[in-house]
């Protein structure tokens, strides 16, 4: 065994007080199903936080892109870090990712993340011919 596990337990240990103190944020109160939500976060977030240095930084970002089919170049990469730390770090934060999870903003980030589970979702192919199609359907 890697011991990999015993890397990663002092990084569960903190972000989940990360997730406490989201928890108890009164700015989140409202959020429907919130302890599950930051349970999926932290675990979308310690996948790609590949160092385990408790940030995402721009190979991580880069290889979770690839992962994903949708391979940036290293400007569009930054851009993304940019728009999701504000322009103020080269790396992602635990809790620039939960924010901007939970944020109303739409970022390319977030988007790209909400796209990876649904594509988890509706992986399989739909068996059997395809449908039948009249005229009135196609594009």
């Amino acid at each position: 065994p890697s011991g990999g596990g015993l890397r990663r337990a002092p990084q569960d240990g903190r972000l989940d007080e990360i997730n406490k103190e989201f928890l108890c944020d009164p700015k989140f109160s409202n959020e429907k199903d919130l302890e599950e939500k930051l349970a999926v976060f932290k675990e979308k977030y310690m996948e790609f936080d590949l160092n385990n240095q408790g940030e995402i930084d721009l190979m991580s970002v880069k290889r979770m892109m690839e992962k994903l089919g949708a391979p940036k170049t290293h400007l569009e990469l930054k851009r993304m870090i940019s728009e999701v730390t504000g322009g103020v770090s080269d790396t992602i934060s635990y809790q620039d990712f939960v924010n901007l999870m939970l944020g109303k903003r739409s970022a390319v980030l977030k988007l790209v993340m909400m796209f990876e589970g649904k594509a988890n979702e509706s992986n399989r192919k739909p068996s059997g011919p395809p449908p039948e199609r009249d005229i009135a359907s196609l594009p």
